[in-house]
């Protein structure tokens, strides 16, 4: 059979509708999250009280006609291959950068993954989506044990359930926000996940907090679920500082970037995105 770019089409359509039937579609009519009405949550649906609407589907279309897409390589090594401690003790941090959004976080005896996803591909099916061209930073095999696991929103390339899965075997706490936790368990119920609000201070220890914080963002798993659950950053205390997590985020007016700095930031704070560093201070890591 010829291979046309209608018959692609038509293979890619096939492929995401058999992903949403099973975790889609049939998702319109469920409740993520049951709790009171908020000035971020209409009693079905979360929202950015300082956002603005999405755009329609017809600007996604347009969009998808007439974007530039760069070439991809279908596989690009990377040199790095980091083998964390076991722990890393005092007022010192260690940041493990594994790939796109995944973060190993070792400060003061804990160990915290944050957005982990050690999966091939991120995509509600097997065969189609979005497939990882190098191999992450942190083998899974070499990962020290898990304490805590923080995942920032419901977009598959940050709540990747098989890696969840997997890591169920440290038996670290998983924190998440509101209405993720349902998710999860629709796909594997032996991930035992706790969600919060915005505003939420969760203590991993006596000396590590993290807070959910507002982020200018949005979530889905399917096409009839958006916004049915909830999106953050994080504000993680240690003590070696604070460090900024910010996950996915538009910009829009910077409201949320401003409140973040005036609660829980300080002047002068360094940026350690690209490289795995153990220093005392506070950071910024954005995705």
């Amino acid at each position: 059979m010829k291979l046309t770019r209608r018959r692609v089409i038509a293979g890619s359509a096939s492929a995401f509708a058999a992903g949403g039937g099973l975790f889609g579609w049939n998702q319109s009519q469920m409740r993520y999250y049951d709790g009171p009405v908020s000035d971020h949550f209409d009693g079905t649906r979360f929202f950015d009280p300082h956002g603005s609407p999405p755009h329609g589907l017809h600007r996604l279309l347009q969009w998808m006609a007439t974007r530039q897409r760069a070439p991809w390589p279908e596989w690009d090594a990377s040199p790095f291959n980091d083998r964390p401690p076991r722990r890393v003790d005092g007022p010192a941090w260690r940041l493990s950068f594994v790939g796109h959004a995944s973060w190993l976080l070792q400060t003061a005896g804990l160990n915290i993954l944050i957005d982990p996803v050690w999966s091939k591909r991120v995509s509600p099916v097997s065969f189609a989506g979005p497939v990882r061209v190098n191999d992450p930073g942190v083998a899974f095999d070499a990962l020290p044990p898990i304490d805590a696991v923080l995942v920032s929103h419901c977009h598959y390339d940050h709540l990747d359930v098989p890696t969840l899965a997997a890591l169920s075997g440290h038996r670290p706490r998983f924190i998440m926000p509101l209405g993720n936790d349902t998710i999860v368990r629709m796909q594997d119920p032996s991930v035992r996940a706790e969600v919060h609000d915005w505003g939420a201070r969760v203590a991993l220890s006596r000396d590590v907090a993290v807070t959910l914080i507002p982020i200018r963002h949005w979530s889905a798993r399917g096409v009839g679920d958006r916004n049915k659950a909830l999106w953050c950053a994080f504000a993680i205390e240690t003590p070696a500082g604070r460090i900024y997590h910010v996950a996915d985020s538009g910009y829009g007016d910077g409201h949320h970037f401003r409140m973040a700095r005036q609660n829980y930031g300080r002047s002068g704070w360094p940026c350690c995105r690209s490289a795995p560093t153990s220093r005392a201070g506070s950071c910024a890591i954005s995705t």
